[in-house]
C-alpha cells in the first residue's frame, strides 16, 4: 500500500515529510501513514523473578542486584521457581562446589568406595626382621590420621614385622600434580592449614596439634600429635598468672625444625589445643611416619625418606623377576559417605581435592592428573543434562575462583540428586541449620533451624548456600544462592533470612 496526499502539500510541509521519509530509510523503518506507532514495551524489573519479600530481603544487603545470583525449585514438581534472580548468569561457588564434587563421586564411584595405603615389603622377612626396605605407598585417602597409622604399624608387628633393617620409603605414585595445577588456589601457610595441597600420602592433611596442659607447678606440659621425628621442641612458656601460648614454626635447609611455644599459662587455664602446618607437607609426612613407627615399638636401622619421582607405571612395584609385588598389608579407609559427611560439613579443602583426583579412570593403580580429573566431572556433568559453560570445576573444593557456576545449573543438579540412590547419603553430609557443621551458628531460631540442610561457601568476595530446604508446608526447595562483591559479606543476613523465608512460606 503506497501513500499518496489528497492535495499537494505546501512546500514546508513539503520539505517536512521528505526529512521524515529519508529518517525513515536509513533506520530501515517503512514509511507507512496508516499504520499505528508500535506500543512501548513495557520494562521488566531485574529482580522480577523473586517475591516481593525477597526483594526486600535481598536490597537489605544493600549490593548491587548484579552481585546477588539466586535460584529455588521444588524438589519433585515442574514448574515456575519460586525465586530466581540472575540464575543464568555464572559466580564463584567457594565452596559449594564440594556439592558437585561430592554428587559426581557419590554416582561414579559408589558408596562402598574406600581409599587404600599399601605396605610393600623390599625383602626378605626373615624372624621379624625386613632385610631391605618398607614401601608404603599412599592411596589418596585424605582423612588418614596419626591414629589409623599408628594402629596399622602395631598390627603389621604384630603379625611379624617387627625391625626395617633398610628404610621406609614414602611413595606418593597415585597423585601426578604440576605447579601450574595449583595456579588458582592459595599457597600454604603455618598459619592457614586449610590451603594445604593435595597429596596422595596425607597423614593429619599436614597438621601438627599442639596439646598444652597447666601444670599444678613449673612448665606447662606440651604434647604433640603427630610425634614429629627430629623436630625440636623449646617450650618457653611460663607458668605465671595468664592464658596466653602461640606457636612458632621455624625451619632452614641443613638444620633441625623447631616449635617454640611462648607465653602464659597458669594452673588455672586448663587445657588448649593448637593447630598449624609447620612444615611442608612431605617433610610432615616423613617426620610424623618415623615418630609413630618408633612410638609403635618398631625398629629401624636406616630412614624414613620420600620418594619424589615415581619409577613405574602401576602403582603396584615390581620384583627382580619383573612380575608385580602384592602388598604386605593394608590400611582402609572409612566408607566414601563418611568422607563425603566430613567434607561437607566442616568444608574440608583437602578431602575435596583428593576426593577429585580419586575420580580419574584406573585410579590409584594408574596415576591421577587434575587434568583427567576436570574431564572426568565435565563428561559426568553433560551427562546430568547441564551444558558447558554452565558448572566448571578446577580442584573440586572452591578455593579457585575459576570454579564458577550458574545458580539455575546447581538447583538442576540438586534436583536430580534427590531422587537418586545416594541422595540419603548426600543430604546426610550437609550442614544442618542451626544444628551442625558450617551452619551451627547460623539460623539457630526460626522455621528453618533444622529443617535447612545447605553447604555453605565462603571467599574475601563471595557468600554462598546451596542445598534443600524443608518448609513447614511439607513440600522441600531446592536452593542456590550465590552472592560475589568486595563486600560479600554484608550479604550473610539476607541469605540467612531467605532460607527462613523458604521455610515459612515455600
Amino acid at each position: 500500500m503506497s501513500f499518496r496526499p489528497a492535495s499537494p502539500p505546501s512546500d514546508p510541509e513539503r520539505r517536512r515529510w521528505l526529512r521524515a521519509a529519508a529518517a525513515c530509510a536509513t533506520a530501515g523503518v517503512p514509511l507507512l501513514a496508516d499504520a499505528a506507532p508500535a506500543p512501548a514495551k513495557k520494562p521488566v524489573a531485574p529482580d522480577a523473578g523473586l517475591p516481593p519479600a525477597l526483594r526486600a530481603i535481598v536490597g537489605a544487603a544493600g549490593l548491587p542486584l548484579g552481585s546477588f545470583g539466586v535460584q529455588i525449585e521444588e524438589v519433585t514438581t515442574r514448574g515456575a521457581p519460586l525465586a530466581s534472580l540472575n540464575s543464568e548468569e555464572p559466580y564463584q561457588l567457594a565452596s559449594t562446589a564440594k556439592v558437585v564434587t561430592a554428587l559426581a563421586a557419590l554416582d561414579l564411584l559408589g558408596p562402598n568406595y574406600r581409599w587404600r595405603t599399601y605396605a610393600f615389603l623390599g625383602g626378605p622377612l626373615t624372624q621379624g626382621r625386613l632385610l631391605g626396605d618398607l614401601l608404603i605407598v599412599g592411596g589418596g585417602d585424605s582423612r588418614l590420621r596419626s591414629t589409623d597409622l599408628l594402629a596399622w604399624f602395631e598390627r603389621m608387628q604384630r603379625e611379624g614385622l617387627r625391625e626395617v633393617w633398610g628404610n621406609v620409603v614414602l611413595d606418593r605414585f597415585a597423585f601426578r600434580l604440576r605447579e601450574d595445577d595449583h595456579s588458582n588456589t592459595p599457597p600454604p601457610a603455618a598459619d592457614r592449614p586449610h590451603h594445604v595441597r593435595p597429596d596422595a600420602l596425607t597423614l593429619d592433611e599436614g597438621v601438627l596439634q599442639v596439646s598444652v596442659q597447666a601444670a599444678a607447678r613449673g612448665k606447662p606440659l606440651v604434647q604433640l600429635t603427630p610425634p614429629l621425628a627430629g623436630l625440636k621442641l623449646v617450650n618457653e612458656l611460663s607458668g605465671e598468672a595468664g592464658c596466653s601460648v602461640w606457636a612458632q614454626a621455624a625451619s632452614a635447609p641443613g638444620t633441625a625444625p623447631t616449635l617454640a611455644l611462648r607465653g602464659r599459662w597458669s594452673a588455672g587455664c586448663g587445657a588448649r589445643a593448637l593447630t598449624l602446618a609447620p612444615l611442608p607437607h612431605e617433610e610432615f609426612t616423613v617426620r610424623a611416619v618415623e615418630g609413630l613407627w618408633r612410638q609403635a615399638g618398631g625398629g629401624l636401622r636406616g630412614r624414613v625418606i620420600d620418594k619424589r619421582l615415581p619409577d613405574r607405571a602401576s602403582l603396584l612395584p615390581t620384583g627382580k623377576d619383573g612380575e608385580a609385588v602384592l602388598p604386605h598389608s593394608v590400611h582402609l579407609s572409612e566408607p566414601l559417605p563418611l568422607v563425603i559427611r566430613e567434607i561437607n560439613k566442616n568444608s574440608d579443602n583437602l578431602g575435596a581435592r583428593n576426593l577429585m583426583l580419586s575420580l580419574v579412570r584406573g585410579f590409584p593403580m594408574r596415576a591421577a592428573t587434575l587434568a583427567e580429573a576436570r574431564q572426568r566431572v565435565d563428561d559426568w556433568l553433560l551427562r546430568q543434562g547441564l551444558q558447558p559453560g554452565d558448572i566448571a570445576l578446577e580442584n573440586g573444593s572452591g578455593l579457585s575462583r575459576a570454579e564458577r557456576g550458574k545458580p539455575r545449573a546447581l538447583v538442576q543438579l540438586l534436583r536430580k540428586a534427590w531422587v537418586s540412590n545416594q541422595a540419603q547419603a548426600f543430604i546426610d553430609s550437609l550442614p544442618i541449620a542451626g544444628v551442625d557443621g558450617t551452619l551451627a551458628h547460623r539460623m539457630t531460631s526460626g522455621k528453618a533451624t533444622g529443617a535447612a540442610f545447605l553447604k555453605t561457601g565462603t571467599l574475601l568476595d563471595t557468600r554462598a548456600l546451596a542445598g534443600y530446604v524443608k518448609a513447614v508446608s511439607g513440600r522441600t526447595y531446592a536452593l542456590a544462592a550465590l552472592v560475589n562483591h568486595p563486600e560479600a559479606q554484608r550479604a550473610t543476613p539476607s541469605l540467612d533470612a531467605m532460607v527462613e523465608w523458604v521455610a515459612r512460606n515455600g
